[in-house]
């Protein structure tokens, strides 16, 4: 099967009720295991690689590997750049077949925020490109940049960001974090204030950590994305580590990868079950 187009497949979320996960892959083993655990499950949702990802690949790379994979497969799957940080890696991944574009300027102060989305947006809608922005700040270690900051979303910047920017999904920060060493700490209230106010759906970085129920409760709140990287890294890493444990001389990458797959494909069938009630 094809990727599928971001703005079909948040249209297929509305019309089945679904929060869709977003699984961040960084290597073919990882790929290959996220698109298992979807099609195991038939379900479908994204496929993401950050910018700081890329340093190890390209976008090119990165999406004829996707697109391999998906060969042999049925379902709606759309390949996501997760936390964009350049307008350069933007063009490159839509010239090489993304689907569907993060642009993360919350780094920036509100107005250069709102003018570098803005122009990702302007770029992207043109080749029919569905955009998420964030607003907020979210701590944590996410790849290899680590945020100290922990500002929460402003819900009396919701709809002045959302109105000049024309993005297609806002990312919030609610007291979520990136990685497994912080502990997250969801402001429902918050939440509900941000969602009455936002013309477009919510996303939620740090999936890892967030307990499943909470995912749940927040897809009453104009939650349609939910993003996972840490869980599935710890079971592909997992399985390297507990064969040395066994053998210091162990060397059998093949078989090991197989069982990685396997085991990264086990936790992404269960993310995806468990986010959904399924």
């Amino acid at each position: 099967m094809q990727l599928v187009n971001g703005y079909k497949l948040m249209d297929y979320a509305k019309e089945k009720g679904l929060v869709l996960p977003a699984f961040n892959t960084t290597n073919y083993e990882l790929t290959a295991a996220i698109i298992k655990g979807y099609q195991s499950t038939g379900l479908g949702g994204y496929i993401a690689i950050s910018s700081s990802n890329l340093k190890l690949s390209s976008p090119k790379i990165i999406a004829d590997m996707v697109k391999s994979v998906m060969q042999d497969f049925s379902t709606p799957i759309a390949l996501h750049l997760d936390h964009g940080k350049s307008f350069e890696d933007v063009k490159a991944c839509i010239e090489a077949g993304f689907t569907s574009i993060m642009v993360d300027a919350s780094h920036l102060p509100f107005e250069e925020n709102i003018e570098e989305v803005k122009r990702t947006v302007e770029y992207c809608h043109f080749y029919g490109i569905p955009v998420e922005a964030e607003l907020g700040a979210i701590s944590g270690k996410e790849d290899d940049h680590v945020s100290e900051g922990d500002d929460k979303t402003n819900p009396e910047d919701i709809q002045e960001f959302v109105e000049r920017t024309n993005c297609d999904l806002l990312a919030v920060a609610i007291g979520n974090v990136h990685g497994m060493d912080l502990t997250p700490n969801l402001d429902f209230p918050l939440l509900e204030k941000i969602a009455k106010l936002s013309s477009v759906p919510l996303v939620l970085h740090g999936g890892s950590g967030i307990p499943f129920d909470q995912v749940r409760r927040a897809k009453e709140q104009n939650l349609i994305k939910v993003n996972y990287g840490s869980d599935l890294r710890q079971a592909f890493i997992r399985t390297f580590g507990q064969a040395y444990e066994q053998n210091h001389n162990e060397f059998d990458i093949m078989s090991l990868s197989k069982d990685a797959i396997i085991n990264v494909e086990e936790r992404v069938k269960a993310i995806i079950a468990e986010v959904n009630g399924k």
